[in-house]
């Protein structure tokens, strides 16, 4: 049993399809199969089961996907610790929605850079929902998440931080010189919602026995662009505080709710993905960032 039949092994499981694992992987599909009998006929066991849509695997075969993983991840850990720490290379990738948060990140990764200058960052913007696919499918190292969120199928940090839900509106609203947002006050108001936030996010909670009454006028995933529609007049856009300029010549501001919402944030990466050693290091300093913060 080689240790690129396991790799094999695991990209079929976790991709659930052949095909796509031999594209991902850079292999042919008969050269794929073939590696799998070969596995199946070594253990004595079935591990896959062959469907039109997707392959599954049998208890045997999600045994080994566990051992393999833990193989995978044991050799990987090994080859990096074996590195000089300076020649530790590669490219960290983390997605995540819009938020003051990523200024932690940031100070993370210059932390990083400093004692490690092989490491780059490659970091990707978008919503909860983009986020959590492309970490599923293994595009990005970590994604940054809003609650609530589903982590059972990540490790996760919950960073020391809460982003705080609003309106952004324009500095000549009647609502701008409040000090917060009741829930009489949005009644009836041309309201911009996240696409995401709309179907799931402590706003839709509390609110959820008037969604039918809010006046959704528009959606957006990107802040930025919802600050657009703002500034012209199309309605107040529900979103996070810190994210948008809304200082000196600005024609926005942002109001919080009251009584207050906040969201708490975390920081995950997939349980079953083998981090690569530049990752890692990211993650031990970003662990010793937050044991910093906190005392």
């Amino acid at each position: 049993m080689e240790l690129r039949e396991l790799r094999y092994f695991i990209a079929v499981a976790e991709y659930g399809s052949i095909s796509k694992a031999a594209q991902a992987l850079f292999v042919t599909q008969p050269n794929l199969s073939r590696q799998l009998s070969k596995l199946e006929e070594e253990t004595g066991q079935k591990l896959l089961v062959r469907g039109n849509k997707k392959t599954e695997l049998t208890e045997a075969g999600k045994l080994l996907y566990k051992r393999a993983s833990e193989i995978s991840q044991l050799v990987d850990k090994t080859k990096s610790e074996l590195l000089p720490a300076k020649e530790v290379s590669g490219v960290v990738s983390i997605g995540g929605g819009e938020s003051y948060a990523v200024e932690l990140i940031a100070k993370t990764a210059k932390l990083v850079r400093n004692d490690y200058p092989q490491i780059k960052f490659d970091f990707f913007s978008g919503d909860t929902d983009a986020v959590t696919e492309k970490l599923d499918k293994g595009l990005i190292d970590f994604g940054i998440l809003i609650e609530p969120s589903d982590l059972s199928k990540y490790n996760s940090l919950r960073l020391p931080l809460t982003d705080t839900w609003g309106l952004l509106m324009r500095k000549d609203s009647p609502l701008a010189s409040k000090n917060g947002i009741s829930d009489t006050d949005i009644k009836g108001l041309p309201l911009i919602f996240s696409a995401h936030s709309f179907k799931k996010n402590p706003i839709t909670q509390r609110f959820c026995d008037k969604l039918d009454d809010l006046n959704v006028v528009a959606t957006y995933n990107l802040l930025y662009n919802a600050s657009l529609m703002v500034n012209q007049g199309l309605g107040y856009a529900v979103g996070l505080d810190g994210i948008i300029n809304t200082t000196g010549d600005s024609l926005l501001t942002f109001v919080p709710f009251y009584p207050k919402l906040q969201s708490h944030l975390d920081v995950a990466w997939k349980k079953s993905y083998a981090l690569p050693a530049c990752s890692r290091v990211f993650l031990d300093y970003l662990k010793k960032t937050l044991s910093d913060l906190r005392f």
